[in-house]
């Protein structure tokens, strides 16, 4: 019988799993998700024999890391080695500095977003994207989705109290591996695993309708982003052959009906391509087409890869498209570019690991 990977497993699950006392699943758990141990014999409280018989069925863990690329904005991007010899990206963004005041005492940490992925591969093909340019090969499962998290925590040894923020905008499309993501947000949100408030996770998805409609149902708590590129079906089409099934019309409307944190606004990301998409007639049919919905605009400056067709906007024509759409009193923001002297865009790191580069 083969071994049952520990991070496949919500809480309810390996307690069912387990013999003995149901406490002695939390212990387990809480050796893994807050202590960072994986290794059965270091968890000193757990009888040797339980150790032994947990060593006989269970193991924690399926990710090696092959490669580690560090930027001088202080982003972290992974490239973890799969069991079957597939490879996959996550990556870290220090979003703000640690503050502290006069007298040198730490006001604030650091904050922390960490970009995971959903598949080996993609099987939406948008033009711009590398990791579209592998195809696709198969879903990541519930523990390799997990594992990038808890894995990123144990590396920069954040402490359990540590908040960061999760984004499924890694390698892959989120709903269309929806069992397995849905599956990972409950143990990542569980208080006896992760423990990372709904509130701070976000699923970036290009735009399937139907599965919107059924995460709107789940009521799971996490933000929604839609990957939405262009303004008519036409050029969306051409940049992201999704568009065929799922039109600009039914990705407004299945966004109309999903309920998010009260708090946040639904996130439309738009990906400025020079000379594509990011003049002012584009921005003005984009203020029309979100006109009436509660959302927040980011706007997103391509970043090159080579032999890429597309090119990366001016700032001057990203910042008059952002003023545009602030007249129109949408929040709109530009993301800030991360990574641009590693292997930024997402699908680089595995394309030059796997060139020999």
């Amino acid at each position: 019988m083969s071994k049952i990977n520990i991070y496949d497993l919500e809480p309810k699950e390996l307690t069912g799993m387990l013999s003995g006392p149901s406490f002695r699943a939390t212990q387990v758990l809480n050796w893994i998700y807050k202590k960072n141990i994986t290794d059965f014999k270091e968890m000193s409280n757990l009888p040797k024999d339980y150790r032994e018989a947990l060593e006989e069925r269970f193991f924690a863990g399926a990710l090696t890391l092959l490669r580690k690329e560090v930027s001088l904005d202080g982003s972290e991007k992974y490239l973890f080695g799969l069991p079957d010899g597939k490879t996959v990206e996550t990556v870290l963004l220090k979003m703000k500095e640690d503050e502290y005041d006069d007298d040198g005492k730490k006001t604030r940490e650091a904050r922390y977003t960490v970009c995971i992925s959903s598949q080996v591969g993609c099987k939406v093909g948008c033009a711009f994207c590398l990791t579209a340019k592998g195809g696709f090969e198969r879903n990541l499962t519930v523990g390799e989705i997990v594992e990038q998290v808890a894995f990123i925590k144990k590396d920069k040894e954040f402490g359990e109290e540590k908040s960061i923020n999760i984004v499924f905008m890694g390698m892959g499309e989120p709903l269309d591996n929806m069992e397995n993501v849905v599956k990972a947000i409950k143990i990542i949100t569980h208080k006896d695993a992760l423990c990372i408030a709904p509130r701070r996770i976000t699923i970036s998805t290009s735009g399937l309708a139907t599965k919107i409609e059924k995460l709107a149902n789940l009521n799971l708590g996490v933000n929604l982003a839609i990957s939405l590129h262009a303004v008519d079906d036409v050029l969306r089409e051409k940049l992201m052959p999704i568009n065929r099934a799922y039109n600009i019309k039914s990705v407004i409307d299945a966004v109309r009906g999903f309920k998010a944190d009260k708090r946040k606004k639904v996130l439309f990301e738009y990906l400025l391509l020079g000379g594509v998409n990011d003049d002012i007639a584009s921005a003005k049919k984009l203020a029309k087409l979100l006109s009436g919905l509660d959302a927040k605009v980011n706007l997103i400056l391509f970043n090159p890869y080579e032999d890429s067709e597309f090119k990366r906007p001016t700032t001057e024509a990203a910042e008059a498209f952002r003023g545009y759409m602030a007249s129109k009193k949408f929040i709109c923001t530009i993301r800030e570019s991360k990574g641009i002297d590693i292997s930024a865009a997402c699908g680089q790191l595995k394309q030059r690991d796997k060139d020999g580069r």
